[in-house]
C-alpha cells in the first residue's frame, strides 16, 4: 500500500546479555558514553528497549558489564607452547590493559569509576587475579603477593590512564595535530620553564620528543620486576 512506512527489520536470533554487552562496547567506541542510550542500543540490535531491560536493568549496569568484558579480554593470556615465563605473563597482561585503554577511549574513565566499587565489583578482582597469578608463579613468597601485585596494578592502570589522557589532550588541540606535534609542544613548554625551579624537568624535556609510549611503559614494568626480584632474591 502506497505511503505505508516500512517497519525496521527485527532480529532473528535470540537476544542475550553477551550480545547486548558486545553492542554496547561498539557504541561506546564510536559514540562515547553519551551516545550509549537504550534507544541507540535497541536500534543496533534490531529489537525493542523492553527486551534489553529483561537482561540489563539500566545504564550503570550496562557500563559496568561493558568495562568488565573489555578487561576480561585484556587480561586473558593465550596458552603458548612452550609456555612463557611469569615475567612474560606479567608483560602480556600489562600490555593487554595498556592497549585496551588506548583502543577504547571511554575505558579509562570507567575504570576510575568501577575500581573503587564495593565487594560486588568485578573489575578490580579480575585485574588483580590476572596479575597475581603471574606474581605467584614468579616464586614471590605468599606474604609478598598482595604488595607486589598491587604495585604492578597501580603502575599499569596509572600509566595506561596517563597515556589515554595524553591522547585526549592531543585530540583536543585539533584533528590535524598528531602525537609527534603534541609531544613537541610539551617538550618545548618544559624547556621554557624557570631553570631555578625546574632544573630536572628542563634537563629531560628533549627526551619527551619522539619517545615510544609502549616501550617506556614496558621499561617501567621491567623496573618493578627487577625490584620484586631483588627484594625476594628470585632468579631473574
Amino acid at each position: 500500500m502506497a505511503g505505508r512506512t516500512r517497519r525496521p527489520e527485527r532480529r532473528q536470533e535470540p537476544l542475550s546479555r553477551e550480545s547486548i554487552v558486545s553492542a554496547a562496547v561498539e557504541l561506546l567506541d564510536t559514540a562515547g558514553e553519551s551516545g550509549l542510550t537504550f534507544r541507540a542500543l535497541a536500534e543496533r540490535l534490531a529489537t525493542g528497549a523492553g527486551a534489553i531491560y529483561w537482561h540489563i536493568t539500566g545504564k550503570a549496569e550496562l557500563l559496568a558489564a561493558a568495562t568488565d568484558a573489555v578487561v576480561a579480554a585484556a587480561v586473558a593470556i593465550e596458552p603458548t607452547d612452550p609456555p612463557g615465563s611469569p615475567q612474560d605473563g606479567i608483560r602480556a597482561v600489562a600490555l593487554g590493559l595498556f592497549d585496551a585503554v588506548e583502543e577504547h577511549p571511554w575505558l579509562a574513565a570507567q575504570l576510575a569509576t568501577q575500581l573503587p566499587r564495593g565487594p560486588e565489583g568485578t573489575v578490580a578482582p579480575r585485574i588483580f587475579e590476572g596479575i597475581g597469578r603471574q606474581v605467584r608463579a614468579l616464586g614471590v613468597p605468599e606474604g609478598g603477593w598482595f604488595t607486589a601485585t598491587s604495585a604492578l596494578m597501580h603502575y599499569i592502570l596509572g600509566a595506561a590512564g596517563q597515556n589515554a589522557a595524553n591522547t585526549a589532550s592531543a585530540g583536543a588541540l585539533g584533528p590535524d595535530v598528531d602525537r609527534t606535534e603534541f609531544l613537541d609542544a610539551v617538550s618545548t613548554a618544559w624547556e621554557r620553564l624557570d631553570p631555578d625551579d625546574y632544573p630536572f624537568t628542563r634537563a629531560v624535556a628533549d627526551q619527551v620528543r619522539g619517545h615510544d609510549d609502549r616501550e617506556q611503559f614496558l621499561a617501567g614494568i621491567g623496573l618493578i620486576l627487577a625490584g620484586i626480584t631483588a627484594i625476594h632474591s628470585l632468579t631473574p
